[in-house]
């Protein structure tokens, strides 16, 4: 897939990719080693580090997320994050794929902050820094184990389960294996991803059950829509919007057949009219409600994370206080 083609089919995807490597680039040409950069470097282009980022910087849980430990770290992240968002974005569509990605970063760093600072007040640890897109990817991976699950899909085509499962286990395991990387921002990402996933399925659910509820002919539909299963991320061609437009904008009109003309005087028709404008309504509304709860879930989602930052930092200040 042409840098084009990527551009027009997962744009979001794209300036993600664009922003890591153009970050790196301005790392390196004001002088941080590319492969292996210091503790003050990271520190300065905005790891997340529990002293700052649980002190007076929380924007450090958002900047972390875009910044790499080097180039194989990005060369890895950058692969993963282009394998899963030319599938993702377009099947969640391009605003709640980037809130995907930027909570799944979030909620990766804080379960990461909240694991330091726990085992450092029970002395098995210490204090550390972390950076990179993986928390965020795992999110998106997680969100896409959901939507094969859900049988979600893009143009007709649906995600194999076995493929994302096998994908998902090994980068777990690997995390896990080699030392040195952020198991915590992994795992609070996918857990992230899977959360505000279930809502994306559920609501998807919902709003296909209700337009084949209020099809002329709802077996045709499905006949049309039949899908087909695949373990390859989707094609170039595919229109990012061409299957959400379709359900989101169903013509609920069965009534093509009236004529005022023919009605203007007659109770019945009109009554009729007006009990069939009626039932047009309810859907519209039921699939408007269906449209808003992925977005209530990321903003429940959002309270929940700035709960729990605050939760941590007080802790830290009782501490530095008893200390003092």
């Amino acid at each position: 897939m042409t840098i084009q083609q990527l551009l027009k089919t997962a744009p979001v995807t794209t300036l993600l990719l664009a922003s890591f490597i153009g970050l790196f680039i301005m790392q390196v040409l004001t002088g941080v080693d590319a492969n292996n950069p210091s503790t003050e470097a990271l520190l300065k282009w905005g790891a997340n580090a529990l002293p700052f980022t649980m002190g007076d910087e929380p924007w450090r849980l958002v900047s972390s997320a875009f910044l790499h430990i080097g180039l194989m770290h990005l060369l890895f992240n950058g692969f993963a994050m282009y394998f899963f968002g030319q599938i993702a974005e377009p099947m969640f569509g391009s605003a709640k794929f980037l809130a995907l990605f930027l909570l799944a970063a979030i909620g990766g760093n804080l379960l990461n902050n909240y694991v330091t600072w726990h085992s450092i007040v029970e002395g098995t640890g210490q204090l550390g820094l972390s950076a990179g897109a993986s928390g965020g990817i795992m999110g998106i991976g997680a969100a896409l184990l959901i939507a094969a699950l859900f049988k979600i899909s893009v143009n007709g085509m649906v995600l194999n389960l076995k493929s994302l499962i096998f994908i998902m286990g090994i980068n777990l395991v690997y995390g896990f294996a080699v030392p040195g990387i952020d198991n915590a921002g992994h795992i609070g990402g996918a857990v992230t991803g899977l959360v505000v996933a279930l809502a994306f399925a559920i609501a998807y659910r919902q709003r296909m059950t209700i337009a084949l509820q209020n099809m002329p002919n709802p077996a045709a539909y499905e006949d049309r829509y039949r899908t087909t299963y695949i373990n390859f991320p989707a094609s170039s061609d595919t229109d990012s919007s061409a299957n959400n437009e379709h359900f989101n904008n169903v013509d609920f009109d069965n009534n093509s057949s009236f004529h005022p003309d023919s009605a203007v005087n007659s109770h019945l028709n009109t009554h009729a009219n007006r009990s069939h404008l009626s039932e047009q309504e309810t859907p519209t509304k039921s699939i408007l409600i269906w449209q808003l709860l992925p977005w209530l879930m990321m903003l429940l989602i959002s309270i929940g994370f700035i709960w729990w930052w605050q939760d941590i930092h007080d802790q830290i200040l009782q501490v530095l206080k008893t200390i003092e």
